[in-house]
């Protein structure tokens, strides 16, 4: 339920309404904004009926919240909210740029892309360390290694860093190196995992599944807010249809559903989303112009030479060359790189 005081509720009035929700054994939500105080209730709707409510003086009004997920939903927490990887902050006014190898190769060829990102205006250096392959003879990544020269070369460079965790056991080592752990779209529907990763307390970027809804992708995210973790950035990434130009189809409708229906800010990710190179640039600029407030970009020296994702990565050259083209768009809209 949600509760939202009058304006000239004193503070003595919400502390008191949250004390009385807790004791009916109900979860407390405190949402102070700019204009209204916005409480929230979790729990058995029957018992906070109990409480009678709507006849507080300090209370405004008392309603349901009717989508399934609850504490991503935009009725809960009407305002945009911005969660911040490193110091750069995703969602707002600013539109993030993550880019990196879909695989970490080597220290020397990962520090080459990490200059030539940064230069061009990148602000987090995104890097496999772990990497989910249907074939068990594909490039799975260095691991450990891999995670070590990545936090290095972040480190070097001032960029805060982005890998994803395949398990619970390698979530402890990324949480402990890393600004934000990455959940893949193979493991949205990995409870155990996100619970695990919402416990670390990391800032978690969550990838739609390749067959998921958009309300599945909402319910993973509630799962991590639930566990007390509200540093949650949402990824459409594609999903898999009959459509056969393109290993998947990159959803840009779900960008500005998801935002009508959600406070948390959503990424786009143009390279895995169509796997083909010559896409990545027009569905980058489209994101950006559909509302997205950022995107995950695939960057490699020499793509054709690529242990893994040569053919969704764009070059250096290339990458500088979308940046350009990205931000006058971003501006269009009324954002800035962040």
């Amino acid at each position: 339920m949600i509760i939202v005081l009058k304006p000239d509720a004193p503070p003595e009035a919400a502390k008191e309404l949250l004390a009385r929700i807790e004791e009916k054994g109900l979860t407390p939500l405190h949402m102070p904004g700019s204009e209204r105080v916005v409480l929230g209730a979790l729990g058995d709707e029957r018992v906070l009926a109990e409480l009678r409510l709507e006849s507080n003086p300090h209370v405004e009004s008392v309603k349901p919240i009717l989508a399934p997920y609850k504490l991503v939903s935009r009725e809960l927490r009407p305002e945009d909210s911005v969660v911040r990887i490193g110091k750069v902050g995703v969602g707002g006014e600013s539109f993030a740029v993550i880019a990196g190898p879909d695989a970490i190769e080597d220290a020397e060829s990962l520090r080459e892309t990490a200059e030539a990102v940064k230069a061009a205006g990148a602000s987090v250096l995104r890097g496999g360390a772990f990497r989910p392959r249907m074939s068990p003879y594909a490039f799975e990544g260095l691991g450990e290694e891999g995670l070590d020269i990545l936090v290095q070369t972040g480190a070097a460079l001032g960029m805060p860093v982005l890998t994803e965790a395949l398990s619970e056991a390698q979530l402890d080592r990324i949480v402990a190196a890393e600004d934000a752990v990455q959940i893949g779209a193979r493991n949205m529907s990995n409870f155990p995992l996100l619970k695990a990763a919402a416990a670390s307390g990391a800032a978690i970027v969550l990838k739609r599944g390749l067959s998921a809804t958009v309300e599945e992708l909402l319910l993973a995210a509630e799962y991590l807010l639930h566990e007390g973790n509200d540093r949650v950035i949402l990824v459409e990434r594609g999903v898999r249809t009959f459509e056969t130009n393109a290993p998947a189809m990159l959803d840009l409708t779900a960008v500005p559903f998801i935002k009508r229906r959600s406070h948390l800010p959503v990424l786009v990710d143009p390279s895995n989303g169509t796997g083909r190179r010559e896409l990545v640039a027009p569905m980058t600029l489209a994101a950006a112009a559909c509302g997205a407030d950022g995107v995950l970009i695939d960057v490699h020296p020499d793509p054709a030479a690529a242990r893994a994702g040569g053919a969704q990565a764009l070059d250096h050259e290339g990458f500088r060359r979308l940046m350009r083209q990205l931000e006058p768009v971003a501006q269009a809209v009324g954002r800035s790189l962040a």
